[in-house]
């Protein structure tokens, strides 16, 4: 028996299927050995030598796979082709202390039958370049998070974090979002012309006196009317028509940034939704690798695209030869394919394994790859001026001539229809229409924005920009607006700038690229990692030690008000929580005195309701917390009485009984919601008696244990009744 370990069970499932009866497919679950969680795990004295230890997950798979080893006659390491999947075959070799002549590592970039035999007749060795690569990008970034989170927690606040890639992503964010502070509107008008015809079109003022007019040449409304008032009366006429014919290319198949940037823009998924599908889709065979920063294709792939092209799509969409893409990615992995489908026949929507989100993304890349072997659209362009006087008015009409590759993957084109005209012809003018704008602020970065501009930067490589987004976001330091657009958050513009200003190179934008590019020849064998590390890390180590004692905390979380505490007289200060600003008294902890405050840095009052304190009689106010809105007693800190708020503003309803009483203490038992919107069931007598579960209690005791029976819902299994003693079973 032949023992093939991947990282995945859905790998392992897909795979299984192409082998005979001579082969074990087993999986992983990814890593079995990282870092240690609770100490730094890097002995910086002995050339940054790693301590690894065994994961959670890794116990229970290596224990199954350590089942099957003594009848293994040969152990077949079969992650993924990259960086990580080198790690992880490299880890499971020293986890399962395999010897050198009983292991094989295979690789592979499509999960087809084919791509699997070929594999099998290939073996290979671990190529430890690559672990050597994976381990250097773990250790810095261990390093980075290790040492300077501990900083942030001593001169900011408790529980922050800071990432060489991570804050990096975070500066493009907060000097986006600064920008946006700074920019100041311009007015401008612009004219346009409405004309009757078959069709009515519009034509906008381009010209005065032959002289173009920016953007910005009609500043106000005064001298929009000046002009409308000298086109009183006018006569307009066609001065001259151009036409051209000309090509709109395909888009390059897909790349790991490409789709990410595809899959927000066209879909409206996160970069880690689009990356969890695309993987989904990996392992089960239908698409290929999909970490990918190459625009190459396999020529087998593109014959079978060129047929399927030929004889599906039709004879006249085929160009005479094959197109092929070059990559302006630096140190962009050529040997490896851009994502395609393992095999075009299989066009969208005939594949009815997929759930509607996986189908989505497979049709955007097999349209995308489809697309990229196609002739080019043909467009017919016309644009006509007008004149009047001393004015010139230009009208911009396209048309599709042939859609070639439109015909596949659509793309967004202005497509006015214009009349046929002549030169020299007198128009039915219908009237001016003049318009007021104002110029706009830079556009906050959308998912896809971000990960385009951190690619151009060269900020990270495939397999980070999806993890670092989701990160960035969950830590807080980043928000989405109501337009999913990426704004930053009161304490990621204070993390920030305590890392600008000292430690600039964590997130310099030309060191932060370097480094990728040393990792990348790392990864070649160009060069060796110890020396990348430690050439970081001991004037990195050193700063850090001046920093320490150089920074003062108030500085950087207080700032001095001219408010007065009511309660004790002195000072009211602006501070910084975990969740923003807020005023307190400057005589804390004896006086705990706090308020919130605007934007415009001034205490708010709360706001005043009719509701009355069940506990003491005192009026309720709304007051705003990390998740919301929510009525708290007035008279807090003496009372400590809070109630929930629905989103429209309203009181919610008191907690509904579900029929069972408490085991504890005998109140009802009530349904009740988390801080984060979960529903669970807690005792009424809250918080005097604590008793709660997640699961609807049924009002019967378990024969076994005498635990509540609850109502529990598993996809596997459905409705089931089942213990609340986890223990139990």
């Amino acid at each position: 028996m032949k023992l093939i370990i991947v990282e995945s069970p859905t790998k392992a499932k897909t795979i299984s299927k192409f082998l005979s009866g001579e082969y074990k497919v087993l999986s992983s679950f990814g890593h079995v050995r990282d870092l240690p969680t609770k100490t730094l795990g890097v002995d910086v004295e002995h050339d940054f030598e790693p301590t690894y230890e065994i994961t959670v997950n890794g116990k229970k798979s290596l224990s199954e796979i350590k089942k099957y080893l003594p009848k293994a006659e040969l152990v077949i390491l079969a992650s993924d082709e990259d960086r990580e999947g080198a790690a992880i075959s490299w880890h499971l070799m020293h986890a399962l202390k395999i010897k050198k002549d009983k292991y094989v590592r295979i690789v592979f970039h499509e999960i087809t039958k084919k791509a699997i035999e070929n594999a099998l007749k290939n073996p290979r060795d671990i190529d430890i370049d690559l672990v050597n690569a994976q381990q250097a990008r773990r250790i810095l970034d261990r390093l980075v998070g290790y040492k300077l989170s501990p900083f942030l927690w001593k001169k900011v606040a408790k529980g922050l974090s800071a990432g060489r890639v991570q804050s990096v992503a975070v500066r493009l964010i907060v000097e986006r979002e600064r920008e946006r502070e700074a920019f100041k509107e311009d007015e401008y008008w612009t004219i346009n012309a409405l004309f009757k015809d078959n069709p009515d079109f519009e034509a906008k003022l381009a010209k005065q006196d032959g002289k173009s007019l920016g953007k910005l040449a009609i500043g106000n409304k005064k001298a929009s009317d000046k002009i409308v008032a000298d086109l009183k009366g006018a006569d307009y006429k066609v001065e001259s028509i151009l036409k051209k014919e000309t090509q709109k290319r395909p888009l390059p198949p897909f790349t790991t940034s490409t789709l990410q940037q595809a899959g927000n823009n066209r879909l409206g998924y996160s970069a880690k939704q689009t990356m969890m599908l695309a993987q989904r889709l990996y392992e089960s065979g239908h698409i290929t690798y999909m970490r990918t920063d190459s625009l190459n294709l396999a020529g087998e792939a593109v014959e079978n695209m060129r047929k399927y092209i030929s004889s599906s799509i039709g004879k006249e969409y085929l160009p005479e030869s094959a197109n092929f893409y070059k990559t302006k990615s630096k140190g962009a992995q050529e040997a490896h394919e851009a994502i395609r489908p393992t095999d075009p026949s299989k066009t969208p929507g005939s594949i009815k394994s997929l759930d509607d989100k996986q189908a989505r993304i497979y049709e955007l890349i097999w349209q995308r790859a489809i697309a990229c072997q196609m002739n080019p659209a043909l467009i017919d362009s016309t644009s006509i001026d007008i004149v009047a006087k001393d004015y010139t008015f230009r009208a911009n009409g396209s048309t599709i001539k042939f859609d070639g590759f439109l015909k596949v993957y659509p793309t967004k084109m202005e497509n006015a229809i214009l009349p046929a005209l002549k030169e020299k012809q007198d128009l039915n003018f219908k009237e001016l229409k003049p318009e007021q704008h104002f110029t706009q602020p830079p556009a906050r970065y959308s998912e896809a924005a971000l990960v385009k501009i951190m690619e151009e930067y060269g900020i990270g490589r495939p397999s980070t920009y999806a993890p670092t987004i989701n990160t960035i976001i969950t830590r807080k330091y980043v928000e989405k607006d109501e337009n999913k657009k990426l704004f930053p958050t009161e304490m990621g513009k204070v993390v920030n700038d305590v890392l600008v200003e000292h430690f600039f190179e964590i997130v310099d934008y030309k060191f932060t690229a370097k480094m990728e590019e040393d990792l990348d020849d790392v990864a070649e064998g160009k060069k060796k990692w110890v020396p990348i590390i430690r050439e970081f890390y001991e004037p990195f180590a050193e700063n850090l030690k001046v920093k320490d004692k150089e920074v003062n905390k108030k500085d950087i979380v207080e700032e001095s008000t001219d408010e007065i505490c009511e309660k004790c007289g002195a000072p009211m200060v602006i501070k910084l929580g975990r969740f923003g600003k807020f005023m307190a008294c400057s005589n804390y902890p004896e006086c705990k005195n706090t308020k919130q405050i605007g934007s415009d840095g001034k205490p708010e009052k709360p706001e005043e309701t009719d509701e009355v304190c069940d506990k003491c009689g005192a009026k309720m106010v709304i007051k705003t917390g990390r998740y919301g809105k929510f009525l708290a007693c007035s008279a807090y800190p003496d009372c400590k009485n809070i109630k929930n708020i629905d989103k429209d503003g309203t009181k919610k309803s008191d907690p509904v009984p579900v029929g069972v009483k408490c085991p504890d203490c005998g109140s009802d038992i009530v349904e009740k919601r988390s801080r984060r919107g979960k529903i669970f069931y807690g005792c009424a007598g809250y918080p005097d008696c604590k008793f709660a579960l997640w699961n609807k209690p049924t009002g019967d005791k378990c024969p076994k244990c005498g635990s509540m029976m609850v109502t529990k819902v598993t996809k596997k299994n459905g409705e089931e009744i089942v213990c609340s003693n986890k223990e139990c079973g």
